[in-house]
């Protein structure tokens, strides 16, 4: 039932921005961390940001200065902001969350993930 459903990907000239956005929906019963990972053509795949329910964020070093995660907790929702693009930042970005749910048999928690979403930054 819990899906996480992303937005905001496309096609980008060199020094653009783009703005991600990820919201999660179903039978929640709370999020822990959310973060945003890629993969590239070749490469394996990278975590990019992370965010922690408490607001605690990680950057990988070759976004710092230029992504910035954030969360709405009332939305159930984390976003992650991009600036001065880079031809390698072309990727498929993939939002990921820690979600605890409610079962009959008790909680459950693990991570999902979104179905990923196409970034190209052309030169």
């Amino acid at each position: 039932q819990v899906q996480l459903v992303e937005s905001g990907g496309g096609l980008v000239q060199a020094g653009g921005s783009l703005r991600l956005s990820c919201a999660a929906s179903g039978s929640i019963f709370s999020i822990n961390a959310m973060d945003w990972y890629r993969e590239a053509p070749g490469k394996q795949r990278e975590l990019v940001a992370a965010i922690t329910s408490g607001g605690t964020t990680n950057y990988a070093d070759s976004v710092k200065g230029r992504g910035t995660i954030s969360r709405d907790n009332a939305k159930n929702a984390v976003y992650l902001q991009m600036n001065s693009l880079k031809p390698e930042d072309t990727a498929v970005y993939y939002c990921h969350a820690i979600i605890t749910i409610i079962l009959d048999s008790g909680r459950s928690t693990r991570g999902y993930w979104g179905q990923g979403t196409q970034v190209t930054v052309s030169s």
